[in-house]
């Protein structure tokens, strides 16, 4: 594994959970929904089988919930959705985020030179 690419996982290990409680924010969504999404837009889990440990550690916390669906394709979709202590948990992680990377963004943009 290159450098770059350790420090890319380790950026997304930070973030995963966050990023599963704002797409849970907007609507219940069942395990391949937000598995895709996570993969395709933004690369912040590299495959299906990353997804449902945190979404266990999530649920331990009571920050998502989970309830089935019937399914007309086959077995029932488990949907989750986000708590009252999931939202708390989002909107505290917004706040610090925005701290973070603005901090994180005054060391890492070049100066500029006169």
């Amino acid at each position: 594994m290159t450098a770059a690419s350790d420090q890319a996982t380790q950026l997304r290990r930070g973030v995963v959970e966050a990023c599963i409680l704002g797409l849970l924010a907007r609507e219940p969504m069942y395990g391949w929904q937000l598995a895709d999404r996570l993969i395709t837009d933004g690369a912040i889990i590299a495959s299906i089988g990353t997804l449902y440990p945190v979404l266990a550690r999530l649920r331990e916390r009571g920050e998502v919930t989970s309830y089935e669906v019937p399914s007309e394709s086959g077995p029932p979709r488990r949907y989750y959705e986000l708590t009252d202590a999931g939202r708390r948990t989002l909107q505290i992680f917004r706040g610090e985020w925005i701290l973070f990377t603005t901090s994180v963004e005054r060391y890492i943009t070049p100066e500029e030179t006169s």
